[in-house]
């Protein structure tokens, strides 16, 4: 069966458990074809990513003229369905996060992903987020009749869901994918409950080749890694906040911010306002191999995000049998099970989340390689790539949901 994912930027260095779960879904005897917007021009880190850059179709790369020759050629073929996709744009575009001007471009860019996906011979289509990319898929599916489905991951279809549309996507798809049960919850609180079946809980994977034969050695050093992008959602200037404490009680650690950002800049001069260069760093955007090295060398992982869907860090740095700090908010309380395979602490409560860290720091390396074996074990059960990926297929392979 040959299938199309779509996406608005890949690859990317965010976007791993999409590359994971494409080469999952090869694997259970599908064609997957790679559509982005853009993406094309990105510098990349990973050797992974660069050969998918190689793979992927994109549709912004011809420019203004390459949409209008497509949604022509549409228009002329189909013009009773291009005008139902005209009407669904519109009404789309009617108190939306965006004005209708930019609901007639994904028109356009729905326009030229069919020509692509007609050449490809494509029966379904798959997009991940449920915010722009869901749209476009909705309108490839009035425009070729081709089923479609995407994946939510939150939070930000979560903060604005009526915007989204969220409720006019999920009835008219053919299913609907959740990495959590939270996120499940939420997507129901916005269709009727005769749409609830179709909301199907599929969690991000990873693959056995990133933490077969991980050590359970934890390292008797002093240092905590945190992982995601810098911005407001991932709470680091709270981790800065938290880190202070820690060194006014003189406490010896090192953190490793690994990432970059929108808040870099805020985040770098509030570690200069407390003096805290010579324990903080920042890496800027680095490899996954990169990312998985700074794992391995640190006691624990700690994530003080105040919105989520469920981070893939998360389940990395557990993979590598790591304990991980983190917040009770959306699907992380699925995975992290406070004080066995981590710390869970009230998101924003930086007094809190300091002793947390204090703890990570202090315990016994006994303790940690306990605690690091126990989310091994949790993450590896839960989230498999080629298990979850089965799930996917089987629901992209049902002719009825």
């Amino acid at each position: 069966m040959r299938i199309t994912h779509f996406i608005n930027q890949y690859p990317k260095v965010s976007h791993t458990f999409i590359r994971r779960e494409i080469m999952a879904l090869e694997r259970q005897g599908f064609e997957v074809q790679r559509i982005a917007l853009r993406g094309w021009d990105e510098q990349l880190l990973d050797a992974d990513d660069i050969h998918e850059q190689t793979l992927t179709q994109y549709v912004l790369k011809q420019g203004m003229l390459g949409l209008l020759w497509s949604t022509l050629c549409i228009k002329l073929q189909h013009p009773v369905r291009f005008f139902k996709a005209f009407i669904c744009a519109m009404k789309l575009g009617m108190r939306a996060d965006r004005p209708v001007p930019y609901h007639l471009i994904y028109l356009l860019e729905a326009c030229q992903t069919v020509r692509l996906m007609q050449q490809f011979n494509s029966q379904h289509i798959h997009a991940h987020f449920g915010t722009n990319p869901s749209e476009i898929a909705l309108l490839v599916h009035i425009l070729s009749g081709v089923p479609y489905s995407f994946t939510v991951h939150g939070p930000e279809e979560f903060d604005r869901p009526r915007f989204l549309k969220l409720k006019q996507k999920i009835e008219q798809s053919k299913f609907v994918v959740a990495i959590s049960s939270f996120g499940r919850s939420q997507l129901q609180r916005w269709v009727d409950y005769a749409h609830w079946p179709k909301i199907k809980v599929v969690h991000c994977g990873l693959e056995p080749s990133f933490y077969e034969n991980v050590s359970n050695n934890v390292p008797s050093s002093n240092k905590l890694v945190c992982v995601g992008r810098l911005c407001e959602q991932k709470g680091q200037l709270l981790l800065v906040e938290a880190a202070n404490l820690l060194a006014k009680q003189g406490i010896d650690f090192e953190l490793v911010l690994a990432g970059d950002g929108e808040l870099r800049q805020p985040i770098e001069a509030l570690i200069q306002q407390y003096n805290l260069s010579n324990h903080i760093k920042i890496t800027g955007w680095i490899s996954s191999a990169q990312v998985r090295e700074f794992i391995l060398e640190s006691r624990a992982m700690v994530l003080p995000s105040f919105a989520e869907g469920l981070p893939v860090v998360i389940m990395e740095a557990m993979s590598l049998k790591r304990p991980v700090i983190s917040t009770y908010i959306a699907g992380i309380p699925e995975l992290v099970e406070s004080e066995k395979s981590g710390w869970l602490v009230p998101a924003g409560d930086v007094g809190m989340l300091a002793e947390a860290m204090k703890s990570a720091l202090s315990v016994s390396i006994e303790a940690l390689t306990a605690m690091g074996e126990a989310a091994f074990l949790r993450v590896t059960e839960r989230h498999h790539i080629d298990r979850e990926a089965e799930k996917l297929a089987t629901w992209i392979r049902k002719q009825d949901i």
